[in-house]
């Protein structure tokens, strides 16, 4: 009867602890309510947007079976986000550094634990043989609520906040570099396609001089000399062909590695890269780059979080105060009521508070330490910070203007590849009429070649440029 009791003792009292802890919780509940009140989850990195002229096509519908997937740059840049493994390796320390102000936010917090533990103590006559122990059979279930109220728990609470949002400047960096990655892996395939359709048609205008001369020599017209040459031309341009094919191939597998999980080369450029973009004017450019520049922005969040790691460190020359408070039982009974020695009944429920007072007296100068070593870092912090605004000084000059000359120089490009291409045609119709010699026609196929590669290239650049200036105003501008 007295074994059943102490088991019905035993759930009551597990009950009203439970009741208790719940009690006790509500204060954590409500200082928690109030500090996480203006804490907000972190929001992704933003992605530079891409602004597009009106009336732009709409996206092309899903590609049949068997059909290569059609690829915009918008598509490739969507797939690189999310594959490419160096920029997800800084989104990840973004949302590390994120878990990690809320660790330290919470550690400001009170703390609920519980807790049960039974002694057992060899005893003599005179009570138990170890002082330290109340009794033969002890019986501790108790609830508490513990509390640390200390400056460098708080001043590391707001440092890992500014480190965090260092993390998400960062991502955002690392974002508009991808952009340029991309972009160049892009446009590089785009042009590797153009420059192979070049170098398939210089290649079929050797064969057909080669073929012109070999006629014109049956008819005693040209010496065999323009023969050889010929012949040495159109082996020259089958060399080009093969290497613009191997040029292509590469580039492809570059952009396949960059943007597919799979290593998918099935797939066709979707965009013109010969489109029409353009450069957006200075004044509008100089705005975008001055506002929230993620790299000024990550620069000022680890000075901040070097301050606040100095002050963190001075915490360690000031005192601290902990703040515990217990209910539960502490009894020879695990029961809810327990019997004196005149076995009356009494209630084994009961509570107790502990505050403590830390006071730093001497540690041989390892706080000294700590914050010299702190205020070297928020120097260097400061430094960064200063080097990081006159950079974007500097390349809001050297980025715009690198775009704007290779604005100007693509028409040049454009119009020596139409020239070069009309002078072909226009010498090689001479040699046939006997008024050009081979070495001109020769001449004419080498500086067609040359300058249709330097048009390419020269739109690959433009392209990358339009792309560097997003880095510093996250605005991509397509067509």
């Amino acid at each position: 009867m007295q074994k059943s009791n102490q088991v019905f003792e035993g759930s009551n009292l597990q009950r009203k602890l439970r009741f208790g802890l719940i009690a006790l919780s509500l204060t954590s509940v409500t200082l928690a309510a109030q500090l996480c009140a203006a804490q907000q989850p972190d929001a992704p990195a933003p992605q530079p947007q891409a602004v597009a002229k009106p009336n732009q096509a709409p996206a092309p519908s899903a590609p049949t079976p068997g059909s290569p997937l059609r690829l915009t740059l918008q598509d490739a840049l969507a797939l690189a986000r999310k594959n490419e493994p160096t920029y997800q390796s800084v989104v990840t320390a973004a949302g590390v550094a994120g878990e990690t102000r809320a660790q330290t936010r919470d550690a400001l917090l009170p703390s609920v634990n519980f807790n049960t533990s039974a002694l057992y103590t060899q005893s003599n006559p005179n009570g138990v043989k170890f002082i330290a122990n109340n009794a033969p059979h002890e019986y501790i279930s108790q609830g508490n609520v513990h509390q640390q109220l200390d400056l460098a728990s708080w001043e590391t609470y707001r440092s890992s906040a500014a480190l965090a949002a260092a993390a998400k400047a960062k991502a955002e960096v690392a974002a508009r570099g991808l952009v340029v990655t991309v972009v160049q892996n892009y446009f590089a395939t785009a042009a590797a396609e153009k420059k192979l359709e070049s170098a398939s048609r210089t290649a079929d205008a050797g064969e057909k001089f080669l073929q012109l001369t070999q006629a014109l020599e049956k008819g005693g017209e040209v010496a065999h000399s323009d023969v050889i040459k010929a012949d040495l031309q159109a082996q020259e341009r089958r060399r080009q062909l093969q290497e613009a094919k191997l040029e292509l191939l590469n580039a492809r597998l570059d952009l396949a590695v960059l943007l597919f999980p799979d290593f998918n080369d099935h797939f066709e450029i979707g965009d013109d890269l010969h489109g029409n973009v353009a450069l957006p004017p200075h004044a509008e450019f100089e705005a975008q780059a001055a506002q929230e520049n993620p790299e000024i922005r990550a620069a000022l969040a680890a000075t901040q979080a070097a301050a606040h790691d100095v002050n963190a460190a001075r915490a360690g020359y000031l005192p601290s105060i902990s703040l515990d408070y217990f209910y539960g039982i502490d009894a020879p009974q695990y029961a809810v009521n327990g019997f004196a020695p005149d076995k009356s009944k009494i209630s084994n429920l009961g509570s107790s508070a502990i505050a403590s007072l830390n006071l730093p007296i001497w540690n041989w100068g390892a706080t000294q330490s700590r914050v010299r070593s702190a205020e070297l870092q928020r120097t260097q912090a400061k430094r960064e910070l200063s080097f990081a605004q006159r950079k974007l000084l500097a390349e809001m000059r050297s980025l715009y203007s690198e775009a704007e000359t290779a604005l100007n120089e693509l028409a040049g490009l454009q119009r020596s590849a139409e020239l070069s291409e009309e002078s072909l045609r226009l010498t090689t119709m001479r040699y046939q009429g006997g008024e050009a010699t081979v070495l001109e026609v020769v001449d004419a196929q080498t500086t067609f070649a040359l300058a249709n590669a330097a048009y390419q290239d020269g739109a690959v650049r433009y392209r990358v440029s339009l792309a560097n200036l997003q880095t510093l105003t996250g605005v991509l501008t397509t067509p």
